[in-house]
């Protein structure tokens, strides 16, 4: 409750003003190899680091098992194993897809210091799909038929992922979907994976929270242009009207992505009356902030409500102390006590210089960590045996969470984040699982 992530300051580990605490100099030390195991284990009791926090340090280190400081295994070698890293790098998405960039190549380096994969370094094969359907279908294209690379992992919106996993799934190369969160993803075919939860569960969680809030009637804006603001408004709607919530929709307006003049939905909103209780707002990192803005200089008080398309620096920047009294639903690696996501955090800031700004950080680092496992578990980089160990995960510990794939279901079961923006800055409310999840 109550638990603050500062954005990144810009500050490197030695420009001034930074600070290394002794749990970054010690995750720095372990990740380097200067550690060993006993050292590892000393220094962490004289800090009072816990032993799940412990454990999960020990695990992203660069094998350490022995004593002596013996590795656990031999540094890897002979040509890479290359994983297709589609994300938007430039447009829209670029202020999610670079943090998840970020967060991948954070966890392929860790891999190269502690195996590998299958013995082999790792190697991520990084394309720009610039915020585009039509750039994304051809970046994947590329990656599966001129670079033939064996797995993809990458992108963070719903309508890319939908253009890029159909070339994925023809090609039967396995494609696991770090950050879009619309079930309709894995319809596309059985090669196919969601790291994330799906819509319907973030979307539940929002409309039992504005439940416990006593917000029983909602004006609803949406953007008709892509499938997750389409996806996340259908299901709030669904479990907010339920019967055991009984919340009433009052206006339900749509935009387009890429509009930057939202007055006249929001003037609609204004005159309403009685006035809603809340504002749900199904929107994409690169308008939030602008509605939100012009939201509250239109004069719309009301608390404002949505999805993890909110968890961009973006809405502060643009709507600076206007992003007041706003709450969404967001990945876990940022927020919350876990300790893989604490551990992944102090990698981040030992590597970057800087906290992880959004959750897609360490779901472009779980899905790497996620894909290695699965092909080492597989033995091979045939596609087909890659998608059985896919689908065969169990328990995997990751940064955002555990995640398992029930037998029928490439989409995990995963708790939500719920956040309110305060003084500028994302702090947690709490870690819930919703009582109700509407059908996919």
């Amino acid at each position: 409750m109550g638990d603050s992530r500062e954005r990144g300051n810009g500050h490197g580990p030695d420009s001034p003003g930074a600070s290394v605490t002794p749990v970054s100099a010690l995750l720095e030390g372990a990740l380097s190899g200067r550690f060993s195991r006993r050292q590892i284990v000393r220094r962490a009791a004289a800090l009072g680091i816990s032993g799940p926090m412990l454990a999960a340090m020990l695990k992203i280190a660069p094998g350490v098992a022995a004593q002596d400081g013996t590795p656990v295994a031999p540094p890897p070698s002979g040509d890479p194993v290359v994983i297709g890293c589609p994300y938007n790098l430039t447009g829209g998405y670029a202020s999610l897809d670079n943090p998840a960039r970020e967060g991948s190549e954070l966890a392929a380096e860790e891999l190269n210091r502690s195996g590998g994969i299958l013995g082999r370094p790792v190697r991520l094969q990084v394309y720009d799909g610039k915020s585009d359907v039509p750039t994304i279908t051809s970046v994947v294209k590329r990656l599966v038929e001129e670079d033939k690379v064996p797995a993809l992992a990458g992108l963070t919106d719903t309508s890319y992922m939908f253009a890029g996993g159909q070339v994925a799934q023809e090609a039967g190369v396995p494609f696991l979907d770090v950050g879009g969160t619309a079930p309709i993803i894995t319809s596309i075919g059985d090669y196919i994976f969601m790291l994330p939860f799906g819509d319907n569960v973030q979307a539940a969680a929002s409309a039992e929270f504005a439940q416990t809030k006593g917000w029983q009637t909602c004006a609803l804006l949406f953007d008709e242009a892509m499938d997750y603001t389409k996806f996340l408004a259908k299901y709030f709607k669904d479990r907010y009207t339920a019967e055991d919530i009984g919340g009433q929709i009052v206006s339900e307006l749509t935009y387009s992505m890429g509009d930057t003049d939202f007055s006249a939905q929001l003037t609609e909103f204004k005159n309403l009356n009685p006035a809603p209780a809340v504002l749900f707002i199904s929107s994409n990192p690169g308008e939030i902030g602008t509605i939100v803005k012009q939201a509250r200089d239109l004069g719309l008080t009301q608390p404002i409500l949505g999805g993890d398309g909110y968890d961009t620096p973006l809405l502060v920047e643009l709507a600076g102390d206007a992003s007041r009294d706003v709450f969404f639903t967001t990945h876990q690696g940022v927020f919350g006590d876990a300790p893989e996501g604490k551990a992944f955090a102090e990698a981040y800031q030992v590597k970057y210089g800087k906290a992880p700004e959004v959750a897609f950080a360490a779901l472009g680092y779980d899905g790497i960590k996620l894909m290695a496992d699965a092909i080492n578990r597989a033995g091979s980089l045939e596609g087909e045996a890659i998608r059985d160990a896919l689908a065969a995960t169990q328990g995997f510990n990751g940064a955002t969470g555990t995640i398992s794939y029930e037998e029928g279901s490439r989409i995990p079961s995963k708790s939500v984040a719920l956040v309110e923006i305060k003084d500028r800055a994302p702090s947690l409310i709490e870690i819930v699982v919703p009582k109700t999840i509407p059908p996919a």
